[in-house]
């Protein structure tokens, strides 16, 4: 099975230069990882001790670097591989200090596989959540790494407990240990005879609670907001434009809106724009004495200034939901303030958890929409009492990364 999975990862790869030829997405995930094997030779030496972290993407990420920090402060002469399956977070994240080289991961290939961990041979290597790639996970066992699947959850639905996935659940005995995010991940892998097992909670915890601690003041958000009350809308796509600007265009109230869109094309931007009859401001449209009180809404066309900017929001609302898929509701969350999403949330647990506690409000439509965001802007009782529900709810799942560095002591 080892071989035919090899010729299909093989087939899949070749398949994807021509994807590459008209997909610029896909074209940084070819050129990226014809890159890492001569970044490895120049960048490794032979007395270098290596830990290795996989993420799949920027949520995984997210995951990953409280446990990247603490890593970096108990284990100063260790180096830290960082890599990436998607353009999406590596073209992001490749700058960052956490790690000292931070690299796409070369496809699931036998050979692949045995040529990245001879060039590394790590000490230990970490995988987020999801990321089980078996010619991998397989020379990891077999070169007796000590390797961990951190923030996991696993539900029924995986190909891990069907009946045709036993070359799949072969790969899970790779790992030392889990640290799943849940009881019900924890049964699951138990009844596969898997008691290496802790339930951990979700590092992502961890790294938002880090965010009430930063310097997260700015001033054109200062100059912005005044004291009104802020709707800070991240993340956005098309579907959630429609009815935020139905919103804002009926609006009566006085209400500052903040719109951070998924997508910060020139050409997206001016559509969002088109579409408000408020007074409209873009961030890149800032200049030094501007004054901003006078604009209703202000169009985020950069990135990088979501995370401080939740800070100014009375009231958040996370895209995704009504598109291609939930984007992070704890950014808002940590902040206390109550976060509005669309009804697709499901499989995103922190979600499930606070829709079910009343502090994240799923909508179906702009009606939903629309009458929520009236209560809320209107009853401050509600609001705070919605906002609470979120901050107590984080206070109460933080701690993940302390165990994680617990079993990591006894590796290392």
């Amino acid at each position: 099975m080892h071989l035919i999975y090899d010729l299909l990862i093989r087939l899949t790869w070749w398949s994807l230069h021509l994807v590459a030829l008209f997909s610029t997405k896909m074209k940084l995930f070819v050129r990226g990882r014809k890159k890492t094997k001569s970044i490895l030779e120049s960048q490794v030496k032979t007395n270098d001790k290596w830990i290795w972290m996989h993420v799949a993407s920027l949520g995984e990420y997210e995951q990953g670097v409280p446990i990247l920090k603490q890593i970096r402060l108990a284990y100063p002469s260790h180096k830290l591989v960082l890599t990436f399956f998607s353009p999406s977070g590596y073209e992001v994240k490749k700058d960052s200090h956490l790690a000292d080289l931070i690299l796409y991961l070369p496809m699931d290939t036998l050979s692949n596989a045995k040529q990245f961990l001879d060039s590394l041979n790590p000490e230990l290597a970490i995988f987020i959540k999801y990321e089980i790639w078996p010619n991998y996970l397989r020379n990891l066992k077999q070169r007796n790494i000590p390797t961990l699947l951190v923030s996991a959850i696993f539900s029924k639905r995986q190909i891990f407990f069907k009946p045709w996935g036993s070359f799949m659940r072969k790969s899970l005995n790779a790992f030392t240990h889990f640290f799943v995010q849940d009881e019900n991940s924890k049964l699951l892998l138990e009844s596969l005879g898997h008691q290496n097992v802790m339930v951990s909670g979700d590092t992502r915890f961890d790294r938002v609670s880090e965010i009430l601690a930063q310097y997260n003041q700015l001033d054109f958000m200062d100059g912005f907001k005044q004291d009104h009350l802020c709707l800070v809308a991240g993340s956005t796509w098309p579907e959630d434009e429609q009815l935020l600007s139905a919103f804002i265009n009926a609006s009566s109230q006085q209400v500052k809106f903040v719109l951070a869109p998924h997508t910060i094309k020139p050409a997206h931007i001016e559509k969002i724009r088109e579409s408000l009859s408020k007074a409209v401001i873009c961030y890149s449209e800032i200049k030094a004495g501007d004054n901003l009180s006078i604009y209703d809404v202000l169009i985020v066309d950069t990135i990088g200034l979501l995370t401080k900017i939740y800070s100014y929001a009375d009231v958040a609302y996370v895209g995704g939901a009504f598109a291609t898929g939930l984007h992070n509701t704890l950014e808002p969350a940590v902040f206390g303030i109550p976060v509005i999403i669309g009804p697709d949330y499901h499989g995103f647990k922190e979600a499930e958890d606070l829709v079910d506690k009343k502090g994240i409000r799923a909508v179906q439509n702009g009606l939903e929409f629309n009458s929520l965001l009236d209560q809320l802007v209107l009853d401050e009782s509600y609001r705070k009492q919605t906002g609470e529900i979120n901050s107590l709810y984080i206070k109460q799942n933080v701690g993940a990364t302390s165990k994680v560095m617990g079993l990591i002591e006894t590796i290392l």
